[in-house]
């Protein structure tokens, strides 16, 4: 055989696993066993050599071997898998464990869900690692949703009475008056200006972030979260974040510290969407200049007919109301059709959306562009 069919045949006999060889004829040596092993800890089906037992030592062992063989990437795909599959949550409420694993949005749900339970000694490694992940999502995305914010607000506010030459978009001004182009004297003569309104210093949007904390929705509340922080560090917005379950908790106060923020949660429980609703209506002072985002697989414990109404009544009043079935890189996990449907017929499309998304929707929403028509050039690219 040659050098390429060995590697295939080798690649294979981790894939498949079990047994010497499991049919391949190809033998492991050297970090392919330990690799085999670590694989076999999580993914071998009949228990042969499956299990990580209730043992932190050899847990953290594991951990250590998968971030030697493994890129970070598939280091955090096995965490995930080994936390489901092994039921190795207790573990990871001892801090020596919390040290070992490699921090991703699926680690900082699981100990969110967690912080209820979690000793005293493990919380600050818990916080330690849901800082972590924060701040590389907040370098990755507070730049790209500051400057989306600011295009829209500052395209939202052009006027055609500018009150000086300076504040005239020559540019488009231009482009306005084409028809008015004289070829005699090879100019366009302005009938009408079109220029930058003055940047106003006060709040021109109040922006409402009304978050399911159901279980599901996990990495939806970290990544909502994170966004709260940087849309409230904008002083031209208003910015509110609510979470909800059976009851409503108010964590706006808490949106200059991402970290309290998150430990403000407490993923689980029921979900009484049309309470949570009743509540970020009473925050909405200026209905034309607000927008309402609920996030939530709309699984409605509470009164569904109420929701509906009280969804109808926002629009209504003109606050832009925006329906995410998730705001993570999973897509739409599973979500109550009807109430989606029910929606959508009254003018507000349910979706999931991803984080690298979420600023330009943000825009979207700021310039009042059609929001299932932005969905649909999502889903289509």
């Amino acid at each position: 055989m040659s050098a390429a069919d060995d590697e295939r045949m080798r690649r294979w006999r981790l894939v498949l696993g079990g047994g010497d060889a499991d049919g391949t004829g190809c033998g492991l040596q050297g970090a392919d066993v330990q690799m085999d092993a670590a694989l076999a800890a999580v993914y071998d089906q009949d228990g042969r050599q499956g299990g990580l037992g209730a043992s932190a030592p050899r847990v953290a062992r594991w951990l250590g071997d998968i971030r030697t063989y493994f890129p970070s990437t598939v280091v955090q795909v096995m965490q995930k898998d080994a936390i489901e599959k092994l039921n190795l949550t207790r573990l990871l409420l001892e801090p020596e464990m919390l040290e070992a694993v490699e921090p991703d949005v699926h680690l900082v749900g699981t100990l969110l869900a967690l912080n209820k339970v979690m000793p005293d000694q493990a919380r600050e490694s818990a916080r330690a690692v849901v800082r972590t992940v924060v701040a590389e999502l907040e370098r990755r995305l507070a730049q790209k949703t500051r400057a989306a914010v600011t295009g829209a607000l500052d395209r939202a506010a052009r006027t055609h009475r500018p009150k000086r030459v300076a504040d005239i978009d020559w540019n488009r001004t231009i482009r306005a008056n084409l028809k008015n182009y004289l070829p005699e004297r090879n100019t366009v003569v302005p009938s009408r200006l079109v220029g930058y309104a003055r940047r106003q210093r006060s709040v021109q949007r109040e922006v409402v972030l009304c978050i399911d904390q159901s279980g599901s929705m996990a990495a939806s509340v970290v990544y909502s979260s994170v966004f709260g922080v940087v849309l409230a560090s904008m002083r031209s917005l208003k910015t509110s974040l609510v979470v909800f379950d059976t009851a409503v908790v108010d964590l706006t106060e808490r949106l200059h510290d991402p970290v309290e923020l998150l430990f403000g949660t407490q993923l689980g429980g029921g979900t009484d969407i049309n309470r949570a609703i009743a509540y970020c209506q009473g925050l909405i002072t200026r209905p034309a200049n607000s927008i309402f985002i609920l996030i939530s697989d709309l699984y409605e414990g509470g009164v569904r007919q109420e929701m509906l109404r009280r969804v109808a009544a926002m629009t209504q009043a003109g606050v832009q109301v925006i329906v995410l079935l998730a705001l993570s890189d999973e897509g739409a996990p599973f979500y109550d059709h009807d109430n989606a449907a029910a929606l959508a017929a009254l003018g507000v499309p349910a979706f999931a959306c991803t984080p690298d998304a979420f600023p330009d929707l943000m825009a979207a929403a700021i310039e009042r562009r059609d929001i299932a028509q932005w969905a649909e050039r999502q889903v289509s690219a």
